[in-house]
């Protein structure tokens, strides 16, 4: 399918979504449904420690103008997705260079060396964390502001799945995959497999960006360590590994599957478990589908 085909499929699937949701007339399903879609728009990034920085990044940001001068949530996605692309874009030139658990070990510092920074800066709250009130209702549409904002994590769950699908099908793509492979040969080809994940963690900071940028208005109190939180890079990492990491599909579907069983695990039994959840359906899919539910498909019927 064409990408203007697909746009408008998704589109549709989107309307029915927020539809059928409004529906429901409960706004649990808005709160849950939040951070499912959160979660797609953070498997579609490039996979590293670092998310949670990024992620922070857009939310931070968000902070900064909402205590500054309060901006619409559209301009604040904005906002949000510059300012994480351009510290990925900074990052990216000193740690793109490290291969394996070293460069995983740069991400993770650079999650450190960013919380470090928001704890000791006070205009936005420091350690203590800071409030941001929502209004009861957004300007523009009227609704309840936590259907807006399940309305605008909508729209950016479905341009982070187009994003991701029309990278995959360029040549961009193409390179992506074979740095994927086997970096080593694909650099020895002549790929420029610097420039490419340069490109990569850019636009992955970006979308984090974008994803964080809602989320104090999301959550009313944002503090440090709800902003950096671990899980964030490991349900990124998890979420494609699950679904499986060959095409866009698998994030998507990985992230959807976690997502809503975490939020049933967090409705009946605790929050406190998601981790403990994320760990064992790692450990199972890396003995029995290493490429995750996509490749596993494939696997089992593509011979047929």
């Amino acid at each position: 399918m064409r990408t203007p085909p697909f746009i408008l499929l998704g589109a549709v699937i989107a309307a029915l979504v927020f539809a059928g949701a409004r529906l429901v007339g409960n706004d649990y399903v808005f709160f849950a449904g939040y951070t499912v879609l959160q979660f797609v728009v953070l498997a579609t990034g490039y996979v590293n420690f670092g998310t949670a920085a990024f992620f922070a990044l857009g939310a931070y940001s968000s902070v900064f103008f909402h205590k500054f001068y309060p901006l619409p949530i559209p301009v604040l996605v904005a906002i949000g997705a510059a300012v994480a692309g351009l510290v990925g874009l900074g990052t990216g030139y000193l740690t793109l260079r490290l291969r394996g658990a070293f460069f995983s070990i740069a991400t993770l510092a650079l999650a450190v060396v960013l919380q470090t920074l928001v704890v000791n800066w006070n205009y936005v709250g420091g350690s203590r964390g800071a409030y941001v009130i929502r209004p009861a209702e957004d300007s523009v549409l009227h609704l309840p502001y936590i259907q807006y904002l399940f309305l605008v994590m909508l729209v950016l769950a479905l341009s982070a799945v187009v994003i991701a699908r029309t990278i995959e099908r360029s040549k961009l793509g193409y390179g992506f995959a074979t740095i994927r492979d086997d970096e080593l040969a694909a650099e020895a080809s002549g790929v420029p497999t610097l420039k490419l994940k340069l490109i990569a963690t850019v636009i992955s900071g970006a979308l984090m960006g974008m994803a964080g940028a809602p989320f104090p208005y999301y959550i009313g109190y944002l503090q440090p360590a709800s902003a950096f939180a671990l899980e964030y890079a490991v349900n990124a990492i998890a979420m494609p590994m699950i679904g499986g990491t060959t095409t866009w599909l698998g994030p998507l579907i990985g992230a959807i599957l976690l997502g809503t069983l975490q939020q049933i695990v967090t409705v009946t039994i605790s929050s406190a478990v998601n981790l403990l959840i994320v760990g064992v359906l790692l450990v199972a899919f890396v003995i029995i589908a290493p490429n995750g539910l996509v490749g596993l498909w494939q696997r089992l019927f593509s011979k047929r």
